[in-house]
């Protein structure tokens, strides 16, 4: 009877089993689970942001009744517009800083009809109390630009080019 496997080929056939039967049972990392060097505090990890920033002033904003448009001029184009559904826009923002963690926020903006009926979410808007639409008056004062010349005005004047006023 003639050998099909010959000593080296039969290493070699269990060496790589081996080899794929350590990767296969890999568990599953998740985020608090990285590599050590993720968790190093000298290593620099960047900001990434991803998606709409959509603020607590611009959904208080919002008016049921209002259109797409005026929607879309306030908090910006959708992350993601349903093909089957046009009436629901859903806004998703997340921000990771560095080895913070991950921060997340949604919004759903529903129409009907080309109008505002709702939004849902991490930010809901805010009825406005009553008297906050007074305006604000600022006092600002401004100083008198005379006396304070600049260097070349200055110059000038010392060589005998310029008068003073």
């Amino acid at each position: 009877m003639r050998k099909l496997l010959t000593r080296p080929t039969a290493c070699l056939l269990g060496l790589a089993a081996l080899v794929l039967s350590a990767c296969a049972g890999a568990p599953k990392v998740d985020d608090s689970q990285r590599s050590m060097l993720d968790r190093l505090p000298f290593v620099y990890k960047m900001t990434v942001q991803q998606g709409n920033i959509v603020t607590a002033e611009q959904v208080d904003q919002l008016q049921p009744g209002m259109n797409k448009r005026q929607v879309r001029y306030l908090l910006g184009t959708p992350l993601l517009a349903d093909f089957f559904n046009s009436d629901r826009w859903d806004y998703v923002y997340t921000m990771r800083h560095g080895h913070k963690a991950l921060e997340r926020r949604r919004v759903t903006v529903l129409f009907k009809d080309d109008a505002l009926v709702g939004v849902e979410g991490d930010l809901r808007p805010n009825p406005k109390p009553a008297g906050t639409d007074k305006a604000k008056e600022t006092m600002v004062s401004v100083p008198d630009y005379k006396g304070n010349e600049g260097l070349i005005s200055r110059t000038l004047q010392a060589i005998g080019v310029k008068k003073a006023n």
